[in-house]
């Protein structure tokens, strides 16, 4: 699974890094859930949130559907 989880946050990469920003992989829990660090612009925007849950969560658990969730640390 995490090899899944690493190639849909590749496919997502691009978009943040034309932004500034970009996504790295924590890991991931007992209970599926994601957990991400945002960094560089993306580490401090106040539209992080709403990239994190509209953005990166929604692809992610599209592509792998045993994510249950996604989270920032």
């Amino acid at each position: 699974m995490q090899n899944r989880v690493l190639k849909a946050l590749d496919s997502i990469r691009p978009g943040l890094q034309a932004d500034g920003g970009d996504v790295e992989f924590v890991r991931i829990d007992e209970n599926n859930v994601l957990y991400v660090k945002l960094i560089g612009a993306c580490g401090g925007c106040p539209m992080s949130t709403l990239t994190l849950k509209q953005g990166i969560e929604r692809i992610v658990k599209m592509q792998v559907p045993e994510i249950t969730a996604v989270e920032a640390v």
